[in-house]
């Protein structure tokens, strides 16, 4: 395995040597990795509405502030995945392969660990509520869902997503951290150590104060007799 570092590269489909800008796969992989994906779990975290009786309503649209923060978390998210693909796609091109070091092995765990977390996404199983798309409002027999009865299904995706998720951005640090060591660039470096620090005052300062809501109660309510909170009724 060649962890050197190279410079240019031969591409056959256009017939000539091209030089190789690192810089510019380390900007990709820090916009999707530091901005994008520390925005979405942001959102999703920091940003949801005070829980109501019943929760936010039938027909509230994507860019509403209401459901803005799932739009943003993920619309974020994939094209973060996107970004990320594309730029190791490019790096295993121009480096004729995997190189062996410790930034590709993280680099390449971060990617497909962040694949994973949109996979397991598409098994987070029905919605349901008292404003769900097949639900009718008055009748809380057509109420059941996954996400609304916490069935197992939705328990094991959430225990998944959202640790995975955290394992995953570890992954991604370590992969920059690796990143700026195999190729130092001082932009890069002091942008990392900079927006580490300002995603941990925005974290702490947001959790301070209160913006922090559970899931379950935004979403479908605060109301008892909601299934989950009503086994949550000691919390």
């Amino acid at each position: 395995m060649n962890t050197q570092i190279p410079t240019e590269v031969y591409l056959a489909f256009l017939g000539r040597t091209i030089d190789i800008h690192w810089d510019r796969h380390a900007f990709l992989m820090i916009t999707a990795w530091f901005v994008l994906v520390p925005a979405g779990v942001i959102a999703i975290r920091f940003f949801k509405p005070l829980p109501k009786p019943d929760g936010i309503a039938r027909g509230t649209g994507r860019f509403d502030r209401n459901l803005l923060w799932w739009t943003i978390h993920w619309t974020f998210l994939y094209t973060a995945i996107a970004l990320s693909l594309a730029g190791m796609t490019v790096a295993l091109v121009v480096s004729k392969g995997f190189s062996g070091s410790l930034h590709a092995v993280f680099g390449i765990g971060t990617v497909v660990f962040g694949c994973m977390q949109i996979v397991s996404a598409w098994f987070r199983g029905t919605h349901g509520g008292k404003h769900g798309a097949h639900s009718d409002p008055s009748d809380p027999s057509t109420w059941h869902g996954d996400h609304y009865d916490m069935t197992p299904r939705r328990r094991w995706f959430e225990a998944y997503h959202k640790n995975g998720g955290y394992f995953t951005l570890a992954l991604a640090i370590a992969a920059a951290s690796t990143g700026v060591q195999q190729l130092w660039i001082d932009a890069v470096a002091v942008f990392i150590l900079v927006i580490l620090g300002v995603l941990l005052m925005i974290a702490v300062v947001l959790e301070g104060w209160g913006y922090r809501q559970d899931t379950y109660r935004s979403v479908y309510g605060n109301h008892p007799d909601h299934p989950f909170n009503k086994a949550r009724k000691h919390l």
